[in-house]
């Protein structure tokens, strides 16, 4: 493959940045950039002012681990959140699909990834022992914990059930089983045992 420039050396500093961003390869990367150079005056001045704007002022939260530009961050002052419940999740894109949705008017607590041995990610690594301090402070009657349906998502879970288990606590998890608009045949077999599982009365 060869190495000969396409561009200048901001453009190629450009793309090689945007390369890095999840979901974007050289490729997409490369006309994202030529995309933004064309629309220099209303998409990239904007921008390089908007990145800006947030890497000074966007700071993570103290108490739950969300990013925001205030601390504690708007979820967790909102006085019309329910404080009694809240929901864990393993990491702040977990917490904006939850709030998407619009479900629950609960707090949140990110753990910031899970227990992975084999990566070296330890409980120390996580934001458990402020989890456990949450719990421990009173107030809370139900944890709901929304980790993902992996192997380490669930060995984080049995392990913060373990932490908790001295607390008048109730903890809940997200049901596993067939997405909205899911068809049978397309689903692995794990899911399908998980469905069944948590079946519910019709």
């Amino acid at each position: 493959m060869s190495d000969k420039r396409i561009a200048g050396p901001e453009i190629e500093r450009l793309i090689q940045l945007l390369a890095k961003v999840p979901g974007l390869g050289p490729r997409s990367a490369r006309r994202a950039a030529l995309h933004m150079i064309k629309k220099k005056e209303q998409l990239m001045a904007p921008l390089a002012a908007a990145l800006t704007e947030a890497s000074e002022k966007v700071t993570v939260c103290s108490i739950c681990g969300n990013v925001d530009t205030v601390d504690p961050c708007s979820i967790c002052s909102d006085p019309r959140r329910d404080p009694s419940l809240l929901i864990v999740v393993e990491d702040v894109s977990d917490l904006w699909a939850l709030e998407r949705a619009s479900v629950m008017n609960a707090r949140y607590h990110v753990l910031g990834g899970t227990l992975s041995p084999l990566d070296g990610v330890g409980p120390d690594d996580l934001n458990i022992k402020s989890l456990v301090d949450r719990v421990a402070a009173g107030g809370i009657t139900e944890l709901i914990l929304a980790v993902n349906a992996t192997v380490e998502g669930q060995t984080t879970a049995h392990y913060i059930t373990d932490q908790l288990a001295d607390f008048d606590v109730r903890i809940t998890r997200l049901a596993h089983g067939v997405p909205v608009g899911g068809e049978l045949d397309y689903l692995d077999e794990g899911t399908l045992s998980a469905a069944l599982r948590a079946r519910t009365q019709f």
